[in-house]
This record gives C-alpha cells, structure tokens and sequence, in this order.
C-alpha cells in the first residue's frame, strides 16, 4: 500500500506576546521577558496510507488545526519533517485565501487557483461549484458582504471539487445550516469512497464515526491516542451527543423529499 502522509516527529513552538508599558518601551527595561515560547506539537510521528480516512480529534488547543496546516504545506515544522504525496485540497479555515472586494465569482476563480485548478479545470467546474455553494445572487456580491455561513459554502465547495490525493478538512461542519451539513457529509463520503486520503478535524464524534476508519487524538500537543475510532471517543470522554444530522435523519429526509416530488 502506498503511503501518503508521513509526519516524522515534528515539533512546531510558537511565541508568546506581552504588551510593554509605554514607561517599558521608551527605557527598553521589563521585569520579565517580553516574551517566551510554548510548543503547540511536540514530537507528532505517524504515518497514513493511501485511501485512509483519518479522524484528527483533540480538546481545543491541542494542535489539530497546526497540524493540518503542516499537512497542507502552509506552515513548516521548527523539528521533523512532513511528508506529502500528490495534490492536496480541502478547507483549513473558513474563507481563508477570499478577497473581501471581489466577488464570490471572481473568488472562486481565485481560490481554485491556490489550490492547484487551472483556469480550464475551473471554467468546467464552475456551474458545479456554484450549484454546490448555492448562494444564489450572491454569488456575484462583494464575498466582504457574505455571511460565515457563505463563507463556508464558497469555500467547501471550490475545495471539494479539486482532483485532488489528499483532501483536508478543519470543522467544516461548524458552520452552515443542517441541509448544507448534510451536503457536505454526503459530499465528504463520496470523496472517501473514491479512494482519496482524508484528513478530517472535528469535535463531533458522530460525524468522525461516519466519516473514518481511525482516528488520531492530539492531547496537549502530543499524540495520545492513535487507532480505531471508538478508542478514540472513549480516550476523549465524549459520549457522542450532539447535533450533527445522522444517517438514519438524512435517509427520513431523502425520503420526503421523494416524496415531494411525486406529489
């Protein structure tokens, strides 16, 4: 089997900023350091293989968003190395890489771009990334105008139609209404089962049993569990409730839905 993420005990220390007195700026003088530094992932080693679907799960603070930033290749490790192989998409943050004064339009172009898309492989996917974001009229506003929610639309939905090896995602489902969650559930499943590597951050232990085989858990900036997906919720102390739409809601929905259109 191929494999497709190695992360080689990689560490990766950010630093603390103290505010200095006005008094402490103009005399260049402090009681304590301006400064000093923690490290948000500390030794990180494991490896994924080709088509695994991989369930990144940690309190807040952890390192999972850091990490998938090493992943992506947005950020360099201080120690170790990040290995990646073939193209990368998915959504870190939402709207990252949108333009406020552009519209969603032109943003689509742009953000496809960053991503690898060629301006061709953009024009026919346009009417599907579009379709998919459904932000009707919108689409040709100022994205500065645009609601979190659309935000994340435009976004998921550029990222999620990149031919891509390896797709990430950083709580993709925190924000948006529940028929776009289960969109882009029903979405994220289909990019799972076509044999694409996913890297998938969430607090919700619902959706990371639909969504992976095994799941990885960042405690600390440390790796404190890594294996199936139940040892994982366990290790974490989640009992699994929450409001993600289930399979059994959707498949009820599906089905009035059908129903609707026969009507």
């Amino acid at each position: 089997m191929t494999t497709s993420i190695v992360v080689d005990n990689v560490t990766k220390s950010f630093r603390y900023q103290y505010h200095r007195t006005l008094k402490q700026v103009l005399t260049k003088k402090t009681d304590a350091d301006a400064s000093d530094r923690f490290r948000a992932l500390d030794g990180v080693s494991f490896e994924v293989q080709q088509g695994e679907s991989i369930g990144l799960m940690g309190l807040n603070g952890s390192g999972k968003s850091t990490l998938l930033k090493m992943v992506s290749g947005v950020m360099t490790p201080d120690e170790g190395q990040v290995l990646t192989r073939g193209r990368i998409s998915g959504l870190i943050a939402t709207g990252a890489g949108f333009h406020s004064e552009l519209s969603g339009r032109d943003n689509i172009y742009m953000n496809a771009a960053m991503l690898g898309m060629t301006k061709e492989e953009t024009d026919s996917k346009f009417d599907d990334i579009a379709g998919f974001a459904d932000v009707g009229r919108q689409l040709d506003m100022p994205v500065g105008n645009y609601s979190s929610g659309q935000f994340a639309r435009l976004g998921f939905a550029v990222a999620v139609h990149v031919d891509c090896d390896i797709f990430i995602a950083d709580e993709v489902l925190a924000v948006g209404d529940r028929p776009f969650k289960r969109k882009c559930l029903k979405r994220m499943k289909e990019i799972r089962e076509s044999g694409i590597t996913m890297f998938y951050v969430s607090h919700s232990a619902a959706s990371v049993k639909k969504m992976c085989d095994r799941a990885i858990v960042l405690d600390k900036g440390v790796v404190g569990f890594d294996g199936d997906v139940e040892g994982a919720i366990k290790y974490l102390h989640y009992d699994g409730d929450d409001d993600e739409p289930d399979a059994e809601e959707s498949e009820v929905d599906e089905r009035d839905e059908e129903l609707a259109n026969d009507i």
